[in-house]
């Protein structure tokens, strides 16, 4: 990382150490589309003037994209005026003391099993990621305890997804994953990368067993290319 991109980071997540400013990031992160001054406001308890004020501080660090548009859906004379909107922006926040480039080496391996063309390696790759997934939802299980009906193993699939990255949200008929951990490599190793995300989506869902609930490749703009749809097996 250069020093103007390191000094960059730690501004990004200095921005985030005001309360209120940290609360209203994290609302507006969770969210799937745009939000408002007045919605962001309600959700943490403050005026709207000190909202706007915060995502504006946000916005002007890069960590949300701004947006106008009417909320009313009409348009012409006496439609009002556009309303300001904010949503979670692409930019990423890593900085560990001293540097570490984890990134950097997650890219060469990636270029590596790419350049090697060998299908061998992606199955390997496969299985080591689904064996992690199997873990993972195995530890999940062991920490949540008790409780094994049909909403509660979906919960625990949801939290153990939630707590390694992937941000999901129900809609109706399935799981959307909103974000993908891994984004760093899916441009330039898309296949590898989502190989990889639904094969270890896979391991959750297998050790974790909500019902009726499979990981799929359903690739969406802006989200990770796993989802998991609920219906028949």
């Amino acid at each position: 990382m250069e020093p103007g991109e390191f000094e960059e980071q730690i501004a990004g997540l200095a921005a985030l150490e005001e309360p209120v400013r940290r609360h209203l990031y994290f609302y507006v992160a969770s969210r799937p589309g745009d939000v408002s001054r007045d919605e962001a406001a309600r959700a943490v308890e403050v005026s709207r003037t000190l909202a706007g004020f915060h995502l504006d501080r946000l916005a002007d660090e890069g960590l949300l994209e701004t947006s106008f548009r009417r909320l009313s859906g009409k348009a012409g004379p006496g439609a009002g005026r556009p309303s300001k909107l904010y949503r979670r922006s692409g930019r990423q926040l890593a900085v560990s003391l001293p540097q570490r480039s984890y990134e950097l080496a997650a890219r060469v391996l990636a270029a590596a099993v790419d350049a090697s063309g060998s299908r061998k390696i992606h199955t390997a790759l496969s299985k080591v990621a689904r064996e992690l997934g199997e873990r993972i939802g195995a530890d999940a299980k062991a920490r949540a305890g008790s409780g094994s009906g049909k909403r509660r193993r979906l919960e625990r699939t949801v939290a153990a997804l939630a707590a390694h990255g992937y941000e999901p949200a129900e809609a109706t008929g399935e799981i959307r994953l909103r974000n993908c951990p891994f984004h760093a490599l899916v441009t330039k190793h898309t296949e590898l990368v989502c190989g990889m995300n639904l094969a270890l989506v896979e391991g959750v869902v297998s050790a974790l067993d909500p019902p009726g609930v499979r990981a799929v490749l359903d690739p969406k703009p802006g989200m990770c290319c796993v989802a998991l749809k609920r219906g028949a097996r």
